[in-house]
């Protein structure tokens, strides 16, 4: 396993904690800013090209998809995922990205999402500070 890996796997674990605990204590908080956000161009615009050089950076500089067990695949996912996401903010409609928020029901299944972000930096993170 490389020191890149474990780097970016405590660092996108950490991050992934501390969100989803946020999101936890100020849900409306969250839900209220993510709806504006979405409502936003401009700023969902710079949020999109922010993405695109992060996901651009992990895939360019760790794109491992066979060495070193899981983590080293899970970060590189981890980097594909912020990517498309980034490229889904910059080329959709502002109209398809409201139908697309509201289809995932964010509001309503917010605690599954805050979860799932939890569990996941929790591994990360784990796997990383005992690799």
């Amino acid at each position: 396993m490389t020191a890149l890996t474990i780097f970016l796997a405590r660092l996108i674990g950490l991050f992934a904690i501390l969100v989803s605990l946020s999101m936890v204590v100020r849900k409306r908080v969250m839900v209220e800013t993510t709806t504006a956000l979405l409502r936003n161009g401009p700023l969902l615009l710079i949020t999109g090209m922010v993405g695109l050089v992060a996901g651009l950076a992990m895939v360019l500089g760790h794109n491992i998809w066979s060495s070193g067990g899981a983590l080293p695949v899970v970060v590189t996912l981890s980097g594909w995922i912020i990517l498309v996401r980034s490229l889904i903010l910059l080329f959709l409609s502002p109209e398809v990205k409201v139908r697309l928020y509201e289809r995932f029901r964010f509001e309503n299944f917010f605690y599954l999402y805050a979860g799932i972000s939890f569990v996941f930096g929790v591994y990360l993170t784990w796997a990383a500070f005992s690799a």
